[in-house]
């Protein structure tokens, strides 16, 4: 009889064969299932080593977070769903009815009244300010981008502490630079006129600041000098290259700052006396103040004329979002 090398025979090593190989394989796939557990328990810790130190994934700091977004949410919307309910109610509804829920609607006669008050000055306030801060954005957005390419692209004695005094001068409130400007304007002829709103809106140095870092980002240096190796003039290149590459980060200056200027109130109630160059914000803030002076309660047409005055900010939102949206994101970036 022949004896293997294992002491036993080649039948029991035969017999031997099937079962041995079996627990093998169970062997084998509990090797695998436990290499894949521990994979995947791997694959987990290292999804979990990428959140931030100190983060960790909990319901309840989710349920604070979703909490807090829509109180957020609820804090912007309630004034502006109230003044739409409000706009479209008359005197008695606004007295006797929900504050937040409709009435009878007379959105429509409201309307009318607005635009038929006192020979129809509401649409004059309109056209001023749309004025001031149409044409003043414009003007801030020419005068913004030149200044930021200026200090971005171009070396000259004392561009650093012109930064510096750019940084620092969008840093003091606008409110406490009207009154100088008022006796500036006043020496000169030009307070209760419209350039006295318009100059003060041509400057802006935190747009000044917002251009530079959009220069920095969006204009390559080797592009400017390619173009003047071929002959271009700087006021070719500003005009046929740098606004055309800034044509994202002039949008949001322009946006920002015609949202500005249609909500400044301080700069046109000090510059401005009369009634017929008023902006929509002076205006209906004259309005609420004789509201009870008045012969006619004017506070359904305060609130109607505010409604009235939301539409052109939310009409030109809404038709540049493309160009804010990618504006604010590589604004961040930058």
């Amino acid at each position: 009889m022949t004896i293997t090398a294992s002491g036993s025979s080649p039948e029991t090593a035969g017999r031997a064969g099937p079962g041995s190989g079996s627990g093998a394989g169970h062997a084998g796939g509990a090797g695998r299932i436990g290499r894949g557990g521990r994979a995947r328990t791997h694959r987990g810790r290292r999804h979990d080593d990428e959140l931030p130190v100190g983060v960790s994934r909990s319901r309840r700091s989710r349920i604070l977070v979703l909490v807090g977004l829509v109180l957020f949410a609820l804090y912007s919307v309630a004034p502006v769903w109230w003044l739409i309910v409000s706009a479209t109610k008359d005197q008695q509804g606004l007295l006797y009815s929900n504050g937040l829920w409709f009435d009878d609607f007379h959105f429509f006669d409201n309307v009318r009244t607005v635009l038929d008050y006192n020979d129809g000055i509401f649409l004059r306030w309109a056209l001023n300010s749309v004025l001031y801060a149409g044409a003043g954005a414009l003007l801030c957005m020419l005068v913004s981008v030149a200044a930021g390419y200026a200090l971005s692209r171009f070396s000259f004695p004392g561009r650093r502490l012109g930064l510096g005094v750019v940084v620092g001068s969008f840093l003091l409130p606008q409110a406490l630079l009207t009154m100088p400007l008022y006796l500036l304007f006043s020496k000169i002829g030009l307070a209760d006129t419209a350039w006295g709103v318009l100059i003060p809106f041509t400057i802006n140095p935190f747009m000044v600041y917002l251009s530079k870092v959009y220069v920095d980002g969006a204009v390559p240096a080797e592009l400017l000098e390619a173009a003047r190796v071929d002959g271009a003039g700087e006021v070719r290149i500003f005009f046929r290259i740098v606004l055309r590459l800034m044509t994202t980060g002039s949008a949001t200056v322009f946006l920002l700052s015609f949202v500005g200027n249609w909500n400044n109130f301080f700069l046109p109630l000090t510059m401005l006396r009369g009634e017929d160059k008023w902006p929509l914000s002076i205006g209906l803030y004259f309005w609420n103040a004789q509201r009870t002076d008045s012969e006619i309660d004017l506070t359904t047409l305060v609130l109607t004329g505010a409604f009235l005055s939301i539409i052109p900010l939310t009409v030109i939102m809404l038709a540049m979002q493309r160009y804010w949206k990618s504006g604010v994101t590589l604004g961040s970036l930058k």
